[in-house]
């Protein structure tokens, strides 16, 4: 039998003595303590408990960025719901998937939102809503809910969120994240980025990614620190917050927008610790155009939402540019050939992983889940890279066609389904190409039916109405042919390389 732990549990053993303390700080000027966490996070977990949610139960999220929202993730540790986080830019085909897929106890959206339109289809399902600045059926009268909640016992291997990840074959899984899981992340990230009393966390990512929420959010729970709390990014608000800050999370984005704004410089970051990339690639031109700008190296590491963080970059010690740094303790790492051999040190293959990071498996999708584990228990993160003789890995590709564009994760199959849907098209191929702003952008290949044709403007405005924003198109290409190979697979490595310069030059 595992020993009890609850997410939830471990944060206020860490932040019971520092209760009067600030947890959130908004730009508007308001505070919420650590205090109000265990107060709200009590109270909305009893209003959800009144309203019939069980442990076990999955309370499906799609709202904008608050302190509420973080309150909800934590009532939801606590009272052993399981959370599930839904990027705010899905639209209406993708959420009616995931309520038929995860079919929630508890939904709660924004007002008005197209997932909150949907209280009619499921009637089971209790339907709240909440905005940006706390108010909606899930907090109204919130304040007369008792306060006092009794801790659900759960134990490490018990479901505690489920992230959905885009697939190859066009359908989201849903990656079923433990207590444990969590846990021993959070841990692990809190000490190997040696975590201070006077630590202050300059927060300007999404909530529903493992970044923002499991990263961010965790370690600063077991820090018991506070942290401001952006709403979105914006280089000038980020840059006007900075004083009051010590540590600082972002996608390489953050970083190449805070460097082409004139205000950022040395004597602003004289009082940050540490600045932290992940959730995308971050090049060897950025991170040496930082460390010459503000004097500092950017720590990258390495994950997915599979895995929570796999590898770091050391706080103390040579952060190498390109590379994602060595594993975190506990966790195994292995680079294997495609017949699941170990190749030789410094050889390129596959990225298997192991360690208590790792998640429970795909939800309700038991096949998949065998075809993503080997038989040993390592998982198959899909990407490749190589570990080099001082025992950093650099990941050099991904072998599933995985796109990142601003941070966030792109399948080519999911686009290419719904752009051929499209009247006028007779097949499309995405991929991925450099852009300077998003790390890559977004390209759809396309060729037209016959006696059709199709524009741009058109495809991009399809694609759009069917997936969230980050996953359309930002250039549309039309071709009479598609390169294949003898088996008629479509060749996008010579896409890629065709169109590479798409986003940073002319298109000759």
């Amino acid at each position: 039998m595992m020993s009890p732990l609850n997410l939830y549990e471990l944060f206020e053993s860490r932040f019971s003595q520092s209760l009067d303390q600030p947890f959130i700080k908004t730009v508007s000027g308001t505070s919420h303590s650590y205090r109000a966490l265990a107060d709200a996070s009590a109270r909305l977990a009893n209003r959800l408990t009144d309203l019939g949610a069980s442990p076990g139960d999955r309370v499906m999220v799609q709202v904008e960025k608050s302190p509420w929202a973080v309150f909800l993730y934590l009532a939801c540790m606590r009272a052993g719901f399981v959370f599930l986080p839904l990027n705010t830019g899905y639209r209406a085909d993708e959420l009616s998937y995931f309520m038929q897929d995860a079919e929630p106890g508890v939904v709660v959206a924004s007002p008005g939102s197209s997932l909150a339109d949907m209280a009619g289809t499921a009637p089971h399902c209790a339907m709240l809503t909440l905005d940006a600045d706390g108010a909606g059926t899930l907090t109204d009268g919130i304040s007369a809910v008792e306060t006092n909640h009794t801790i659900v016992a759960t134990h490490a291997d018990d479901l505690a969120a489920i992230l959905y990840t885009s697939g190859t074959t066009g359908r989201p899984k849903g990656a079923m994240l433990t207590h444990g899981n969590l846990a021993s992340n959070a841990i692990a990230l809190h000490q190997l980025w040696g975590f201070r009393p006077d630590d202050v966390l300059l927060h300007a990512l999404p909530i529903f990614h493992t970044h923002g929420l499991f990263v961010a959010i965790n370690c600063t729970l077991l820090n018991a620190s506070p942290m401001i709390f952006l709403p979105t990014f914006d280089a000038g608000e980020v840059i006007g917050q900075m004083p009051d800050a010590t540590v600082m999370m972002g996608v390489p984005t953050f970083y190449t927008r805070l460097l082409a704004h004139d205000g950022f410089t040395e004597a602003l970051c004289r009082d940050m610790r540490l600045f932290i990339s992940g959730s995308a690639p971050l090049t060897a031109e950025v991170h040496d155009a930082f460390r010459q700008r503000t004097g500092h190296a950017i720590l990258e590491r390495y994950g997915m939402t599979e895995t929570n963080m796999i590898t770091s970059n050391p706080l103390s010690g040579e952060r190498l540019a390109g590379t994602v740094g060595m594993p975190l303790p506990d966790v195994d790492i292995r680079i294997c050939d495609d017949q699941g051999d170990a190749v030789e040190v410094g050889d390129i293959g596959n990225i298997e992983v192991m360690g208590p990071n790792v998640f429970k498996g795909y939800w309700r999708n038991p096949e998949k889940t065998a075809e993503e584990f080997c038989d040993d228990g390592f998982f198959k993160t899909g990407d490749k890279g190589r570990i080099e003789e001082h025992g950093y890995l650099q990941i050099v590709g991904r072998s599933k066609d995985l796109i990142i564009s601003g941070g966030f994760n792109v399948y080519p199959k999911e686009v290419e389904v719904v752009i051929d849907e499209l009247d006028g098209v007779s097949e499309s191929a995405v991929i991925g190409a450099p852009h300077p702003d998003y790390g890559e952008g977004v390209i759809a290949v396309v060729i037209c039916a016959p006696g059709q044709t199709v524009d741009e403007n058109s495809v991009i405005a399809h694609a759009k109405s069917h997936l969230a924003s980050y996953k359309a198109p930002k250039g549309v290409i039309v071709l009479d042919e598609i390169p294949r190979n003898a088996m008629g697979k479509v060749e996008k490595n010579k896409l890629r390389q065709r169109f590479e310069g798409y986003f940073t030059e002319a298109v000759q």
